[in-house]
């Protein structure tokens, strides 16, 4: 993406969800991009849902945001993908009772492929992709290979909420706010397989000494941070929405403007890095910097439970990719 571009083309899919609705404002307002970016948005959702997508648009117009230049929204992947320079996909098949994984996951290949095929054809050669909708890791790697066109660095899957739900479950623990914590390290899939990681957290910039708390950090603090998700459907009988639009709005803010700190981001895979298999989306610890560029960070010690715990997400993320039918 050009550095020196003042307005950016912002697609959301899902545009008439709970997510979308909590993210909107965040984009809108530019505490995402900045109050020196100016926003075309496009909003998608399927047809049934248009007329909620309408009143969506319309509060966002009644909101006069002073960025928005436009709002359109639609059902047509290629008419709100059109020039798309960043696009986010909260929109997805939902798991329903009864369904098993490989039925979620059939429902959802066929809607990130056409996405996928759309965003090839019409969206900008550079633009860039954050995948929210569940499974995330393996919706992203169907849009990815389904949009040759777009460099594969530029597909991303949220793993930044587990990242911050980790992060606060050791500020917790530790009697810190999250703004002490840093470096907290999410491995894999964003799934109840997923690794969260403490060996490389740095505590008002100190080194963090876990040992104390050994039993809670290998044990009932990852359990804590997988099931995160679940336990919040079971509170409130819907799943994560404002949690995970401000992940969303974390994710792409880093990713734009950079992070100093170790940030968890769900990347497609080349196979050069932690022994990796190659075509997954698999969440990396990464490092932002700036204008959406990112790397991953390498040569952090891989012990033996770490190993362990890496290969149970990684084999998940195979399965997954197996039952896409991915090749």
């Amino acid at each position: 993406m050009d550095s020196g571009k003042d307005t950016f083309n912002v697609t959301i899919t899902g545009g008439a969800g709970q997510i979308a609705y909590s993210l909107i404002p965040l984009v809108c307002s530019g505490q995402t991009f900045g109050d020196k970016i100016r926003i075309n948005l496009r909003l998608l959702d399927i047809e049934p849902m248009m007329k909620v997508l309408g009143g969506v648009a319309m509060e966002v117009q009644d909101c006069a945001f002073p960025l928005v230049n436009s709002v359109e929204h639609g059902f047509d992947p290629k008419e709100m993908l059109k020039d798309a320079d960043v696009a986010i996909f909260v929109g997805g098949f939902p798991r329903k009772k009864g369904m098993e994984r490989k039925d979620l996951i059939d429902k959802n290949v066929s809607i990130f492929k056409e996405q996928g095929k759309a965003l090839n054809e019409v969206a900008s050669s550079d633009c860039k992709i954050l995948v929210v909708a569940n499974p995330a890791n393996t919706n992203c790697l169907v849009l990815s290979k389904n949009a040759p066109n777009i460099p594969a660095e530029n597909f991303s899957a949220l793993t930044r909420l587990d990242h911050d739900r980790a992060l606060n479950q050791v500020a917790l623990k530790t009697g810190n706010t999250v703004n002490d914590v840093k470096d907290i390290v999410i491995w894999g899939n964003h799934s109840s397989t997923q690794y969260p990681d403490v060996r490389f957290v740095k505590i008002k910039g100190e080194k963090f000494d876990s040992k104390p708390d050994e039993e809670f950090y290998m044990g009932e603090f990852i359990s804590t941070v997988q099931k995160r998700g679940a336990a919040i459907i079971d509170a409130r009988n819907l799943s994560s929405s404002m949690s995970a639009a401000n992940a969303a709005n974390n994710h792409m803010k880093d990713w734009y403007f950079g992070s100093e700190h170790i940030v968890s981001m769900a990347l497609i895979t080349d196979g050069s890095t932690y022994d990796m298999e190659k075509d997954l989306c698999f969440s990396f610890p990464v490092k932002c910097k700036g204008n959406f560029k990112h790397e991953i960070v390498t040569g952090l010690e891989i012990n033996d439970f770490s190993q362990e715990k890496m290969k149970i997400t990684m084999t998940e993320l195979l399965e997954e990719k197996q039952l896409a039918n991915i090749e």
